[in-house]
């Protein structure tokens, strides 16, 4: 579903009002505000839909891709929520999680936060970018949910999984951790080459709201992103549909 973003509101399904954990992954890896970061008001949008049909624990989760504390960044970003617990993933307790496809892509198991396991529904929220020719939507923001300490290396962010190919992991990603919503901030489009130079912002006014494959598949089609992870998703699909058939 798209939203003109100056009139979203948050409808959640009926089993929101029956979870006791909801957990919100937003993307603040950067101290840095929107579009860069998911912004302070569509969050709170966010924990005010949810708030108006549950009185469910709220729970913020990131982490940071060179196993800096995230604390900071929530600071800056203003994500200073009532009765809203923000947690770093690096402090959390990790797990390790089956992909359950048959065959992965690139990742047979993940290192997760417990937490993720133990909430009851499961949020994506992140902001339009395209790096270095790449998009970056709501699956691309799971990546951070991962520790650093497990993935990353001192001279490159999570350099062991972009060895892998990075559209095949985010595809294992997103079996791995099936988020129940997804929701893309398109009020702008962030583009970046990897240099200040090469950064523009385009006003846009769109908020994707769905499952996270739909609604990264629909941003790229409507405005011609680049995200080859969606293919893969799209195949493994299938055939677990024919499986299951």
């Amino acid at each position: 579903m798209i939203f003109e973003a100056s009139e979203f509101v948050l409808q959640l399904p009926p089993q929101v009002s029956r979870a006791r954990r909801i957990l919100i992954k937003p993307s603040a890896a950067y101290p840095m505000p929107y579009p860069i970061s998911t912004s302070r008001e569509i969050l709170a949008t966010i924990i005010s839909g949810i708030r108006e049909v549950s009185d469910a624990d709220i729970l913020l989760l990131e982490g940071t891709p060179r196993e800096d504390t995230v604390y900071p960044n929530y600071k800056t970003l203003g994500y200073d929520f009532p009765r809203v617990l923000t947690l770093d993933v690096r402090d959390c307790t990790w797990v390790e999680v089956d992909n359950p496809l048959e065959k992965p892509f690139a990742m047979s198991t993940f290192w997760v936060p417990n937490v993720i396991l133990s909430s009851d529904y499961l949020i994506t929220v992140a902001p339009l970018k395209v790096l270095n020719g790449r998009a970056s939507m709501s699956i691309m923001n799971l990546l951070t949910t991962l520790p650093a300490a497990k993935y990353s290396h001192p001279e490159s962010d999570f350099k062991s999984l972009y060895s892998l190919g990075i559209d095949r992991v985010l595809a294992d990603l997103y079996f791995t951790l099936p988020f129940d919503l997804g929701i893309l901030e398109a009020n702008s489009k962030y583009t970046s080459s990897g240099n200040d130079t090469g950064s523009k912002v385009e006003d846009l006014g769109k908020i994707f709201v769905g499952d996270p494959f739909q609604i990264d598949r629909e941003a790229s089609k409507l405005l011609g992103l680049k995200a080859k992870y969606l293919n893969l998703i799209e195949e493994a699909s299938g055939e677990l549909q024919s499986k299951e058939n």
